[in-house]
């Protein structure tokens, strides 16, 4: 428990620090560096919750996808390097409001006391009543059965076993999208003589012999 928890403040810290790093870098391509590292610490963060799906999702869709699309934009467009800290005062008023927002929102959030039923006039007997009736039936805790399954395990067994035509809905719909794209941004070229097997199957004799005179 005190590893985890080590990590986790590790990994926050991180985290932290490269987000602000994405804002004040005067680069843009160690912004985009400071981006995929944040997306990294993130995954970190989700695989110490246990939640492994999310995890790999970060990687191969926001590192692996957008970043890097980010990096290979800011590369080939050769963006130069700009000073960010000259408009920095400028809308330094219009960041302060919507962070002040923010944390607000989070503290009422955080600091919400929920009512519990214990509140109320006469629950004190319905509890009671409840779990007399409870620890006569025979249930199944399945909370304590799944325990052992991840969340890779019951995605999967979801999408490849209830879903799985929907899954091959979407096979079938990207197959057919990247036979059109390289159908429609195929070079053809006219001086090139190619087979065309349904215009020779389709000959009958009159097209297929004629004749030729002779001068």
């Amino acid at each position: 428990m005190q590893l985890e928890l080590t990590l986790f403040y590790m990994f926050s810290a991180f985290a932290l620090f490269s987000a602000l790093m994405v804002i004040n870098a005067a680069n843009p391509v160690n912004s985009v560096l400071f981006l995929i590292l944040v997306f990294c610490n993130a995954s970190a963060l989700l695989i110490l919750l246990n939640a492994e799906f999310l995890a790999l999702i970060f990687l191969i869709v926001y590192v692996g996808a957008i970043a890097v699309l980010f990096l290979f934009v800011v590369m080939m467009l050769n963006i130069q390097i700009v000073e960010l800290k000259q408009h920095f005062i400028k809308y330094l008023p219009i960041g302060a409001i919507v962070g002040f927002i923010f944390l607000l929102e989070i503290y009422l959030i955080l600091n919400y006391d929920l009512t519990t039923i214990s509140n109320f006039n006469g629950s004190d007997s319905l509890m009671n009543a409840f779990n007399n009736q409870l620890t006569q039936l025979h249930y199944t805790n399945w909370v304590n059965v799944n325990a052992e399954i991840t969340n890779i395990e019951i995605i999967g067994h979801i999408m490849y076993t209830h879903y799985f035509y929907l899954f091959l809905l979407c096979g079938m719909i990207l197959l057919v999208s990247m036979i059109a794209a390289i159908i429609l941004t195929v070079y053809r070229n006219r001086f090139v003589h190619k087979q065309r097997e349904y215009e020779q199957m389709s000959r009958n004799s009159r097209e297929a012999i004629y004749f030729v005179r002779q001068q």
